[in-house]
């Protein structure tokens, strides 16, 4: 039985008697349907913006240098794959995109929107801009402007500097060529600096691992298409910390 309903009968029966227990009890069964489909409700909101944003940002960004080249479509056809976007929803993916990266497109309300929308949900904010980031990873070199459309997006979402580089760490870190300093970008991925303690540091690692915990961002509002991509967060943020608990190890 419901926790809520339960409470709600026996108030009201302790001041309306049997009357006031059926009373209460459907209230509060009311009530918590109400705020249930309420947060499911807002659920859905943010992953249909979510999907929206992230794909017009993404054409802003590939057209940021002037001109959107076919590398760089074949680079967001084959993030629609990864997502596995198919049917209507491959080709909503699709026009969001190309208003992106149309004439007059304003980046900085896009960016508002999502993030007025997610507010409060930064783990869903910096997961915004590892989209982002991994588009331009992708393409295998980041223009200047590219670079400079990312910095106002990171702003917009209220995103600070430290957590831009640990996105961009964990970027580097999945990436086929290994980092030219592995443990730096480990303590990056982890949020902390290299003078923490054995406990602090495995504080941190679980801490990570609770926020980008792939069940609780769905709750949130992350689209399930994204869950192989919050899937793979939580790996790298795993094989982080076991680089840097054998790296202790060794000292």
């Amino acid at each position: 039985m419901n926790v809520f309903v339960l409470i709600g009968g026996l108030i009201g029966f302790a001041v309306r008697g049997w009357a006031g227990a059926l009373a209460g009890g459907l209230l509060a069964w009311f009530l918590t349907r109400s705020a249930r489909g309420s947060v499911l409700g807002a659920a859905r909101r943010i992953q249909t913006q979510f999907l929206e944003s992230t794909f017009a940002v993404m054409g802003a960004v590939c057209k940021a240098d002037g001109r959107v080249s076919e590398h760089e479509i074949r680079i967001a056809e084959a993030m629609f794959d990864r997502l596995r976007l198919y049917g209507e929803a491959r080709e909503a993916a699709k026009r969001a995109f190309n208003r992106g990266k149309a004439p007059g497109f304003d980046l900085d309300a896009e960016v508002r929107a999502f993030a007025q929308l997610a507010q409060g949900q930064r783990v869903l904010h910096q997961m915004f801009l590892q989209m982002q980031l991994s588009a331009i990873a992708a393409d295998g070199e980041a223009h200047p402007a590219e670079r400079e459309m990312l910095t106002r997006v990171a702003r917009g979402l209220g995103l600070s500097a430290a957590e831009v580089a640990q996105l961009e760490a964990l970027l580097r870190g999945s990436g086929r060529a290994p980092s030219r300093d592995q443990v730096a970008d480990a303590y990056r991925v982890l949020g902390v600096e290299p003078s923490v303690s054995d406990a602090e540091l495995k504080k941190a690692y679980r801490r990570l691992m609770s926020q980008n915990h792939p069940d609780k961002l769905a709750a949130k509002g992350l689209p399930e298409s994204m869950r192989a991509l919050a899937e793979q967060k939580t790996r790298e943020i795993t094989a982080a910390y076991e680089l840097l608990e054998r790296t202790r190890a060794a000292a």
